[in-house]
């Protein structure tokens, strides 16, 4: 009988190198239940933007600003691509117009653990802004995603009306960066950084 076990995972739904994390995750998880080990998978917010505007910004532009140049920034679009391929991800950036705002991303993933749906509803909000360039600030695509995924739509709208999971969210993005995490993806195991 496998022992089980948590791992946390920090990460942000609009990072790639997070979904990358996942898929890699999955590969192992296997193999280490061949060994008896259990792994049970938690996701955590982390904001890369945490100071975004609520509706997001212009990616193009946003990345222009962050990367120096055009051609950094396709230089990088096309080194997460190629690595995220080899794991069987077809990323599609092209199709990105916005960087979005994740506060409202991360509360649809709150709400998805306590309804035991989490890892399915991150991976669709993955799927969905990298495979087919979504914007992931808008709550209506939010609920339409995650409901796909298994999570009740009622219960997201009424999430969505108020401010449920808000401060839940924020302060675990402040506790990651209080606990020294500053990039993602960041996988834990009780309470301790494995490795990011």
């Amino acid at each position: 009988m496998a022992e089980s076990r948590s791992i946390d995972i920090v990460s942000d739904v609009i990072c790639p190198w997070c979904y990358i994390g996942k898929r890699q995750l999955e590969r192992a998880l296997p193999m280490l239940r061949d060994q008896g080990l259990e792994f049970e998978v938690a996701w955590h917010p982390f904001q890369l933007n945490p100071d975004m505007a609520a509706e997001g910004a212009d990616r193009l532009q946003y990345r222009i600003a962050k990367f120096g140049s055009l051609e950094k920034s396709q230089a990088m679009d096309a080194r997460i691509s190629e690595t995220a391929a080899g794991l069987g991800l077809d990323f599609h950036l092209d199709r990105l117009t916005r960087t979005p705002n994740t506060l409202n991303a991360h509360r649809a993933i709150w709400l998805a653990g306590q309804h035991g749906v989490q890892d399915a509803v991150v991976e669709a909000l993955f799927d969905a802004y990298f495979r087919q360039g979504a914007d992931l600030c808008d709550t209506a695509l939010l609920t339409s995603i995650a409901a796909a995924a298994g999570l009740d739509r009622a219960a997201l709208e009424a999430m969505y009306a108020g401010d449920a999971g808000l401060d839940i969210v924020q302060q675990g993005d402040i506790a990651a960066r209080r606990g020294g995490i500053s990039g993602v993806p960041s996988f834990m195991m009780g309470g301790y950084l494995l490795f990011s």
